[in-house]
């Protein structure tokens, strides 16, 4: 509120005004226009966070995005409808937060990079181990993260580069990651190899370039890693993770429309789920295996 001069009164009056004014609701002033919770106004109602109520993309659904395939250890046997690996149970624990049973979950593919770009999105999140960054935040909103991840080395057991112990020590390596992603920021902002990366579609065509010898080492997420060198590319290991850029955590988040009114739902339930201990339990479960590596200098 302003006042003007002539309108000032003793203090004790004036202190007193302020003390009701903050322990009673506003009133709205005539000059904002009619108030938003005012039907006739014509103005769009509040967003509710109320259990099966919020406007989804289909009413009475949850449409949730992913890319195909769908990796491990992040969803299991390419089926995210399963409620199986990390972040399809991520997924289901959200819609349960937010009122929605499983058989009220519709999948849809969605490309990785798609999911951040900007554009009207047709699905009401989407998660596929996309790291939050101001960058994004241009073009979608996110949720609070929900899983606090670093970027590994992957390089075959019998590369010079498997003995790397720091980021100079892969500066002549021809590295990979894929497209979009951090594991390529990383390589790009972190290393910054003499050699131009190689820069992949998917982390599939990643793992190929590595058995092949096409490139010397891949940057993907830790748990990624572990996945890579124990179920799909044996004869590789996990070199070593970097640590967090600038001080600052790297983190999923659960993708959505830039200013969907659902945002502040699936945050909240996000940070619930944090709260209670069932994103730990569920991370316990599906990336126990991502166990530490050493961090390169």
């Amino acid at each position: 509120m302003h006042l003007s001069v002539r309108s000032l009164v003793p203090a004790l009056i004036a202190i007193a005004a302020v003390a009701a004014t903050g322990c009673a609701p506003q009133e709205t002033s005539s000059s904002s226009g009619p108030s938003s919770s005012d039907p006739s106004s014509g103005a769009a109602p509040a967003p509710t966070c109320d259990p099966g109520e919020q406007a989804t993309e289909t009413t009475g659904k949850l449409t949730i995005g992913t890319d195909k395939p769908a990796y491990a250890p992040w969803f299991q046997d390419d089926d995210p409808a399963s409620a199986k690996g990390f972040e399809s149970a991520v997924a289901y624990a959200v819609a349960k937060a937010l009122g929605y049973e499983k058989d009220q979950v519709v999948w849809q593919t969605v490309p990785f990079n798609n999911a951040f770009a900007p554009g009207e999105k047709h699905f009401d999140f989407d998660l596929n181990q996309i790291s939050i960054s101001d960058e994004r935040k241009q073009a979608v909103d996110f949720s609070s993260g929900y899983y606090d991840v670093r970027q590994a080395v992957v390089a075959l057991k019998n590369s010079p580069y498997a003995r790397a112990r720091t980021a100079a020590d892969l500066k002549e390596a021809k590295l990979g990651a894929q497209v979009g992603t951090t594991s390529l920021d990383t390589i790009n902002e972190i290393v910054k190899p003499s050699h131009q990366p190689a820069v992949f579609q998917k982390n599939d065509f990643a793992k190929s370039a590595l058995r092949n010898g096409q490139v010397d080492a891949i940057i993907v997420d830790l748990p990624t890693a572990f996945y890579i060198t124990s179920a799909e590319v044996p004869d590789a290991k996990v070199v070593g993770q970097f640590a967090d850029s600038a001080g600052a955590q790297e983190q999923f988040g659960l993708v959505l429309d830039k200013g969907s009114s659902l945002t502040p739902c699936v945050t909240q339930a996000v940070d619930t789920l944090r709260a209670d201990g069932t994103l730990a339990a569920l991370e316990k479960r599906w990336l126990s295996e991502a166990v530490d590596a050493p961090v390169l200098k």
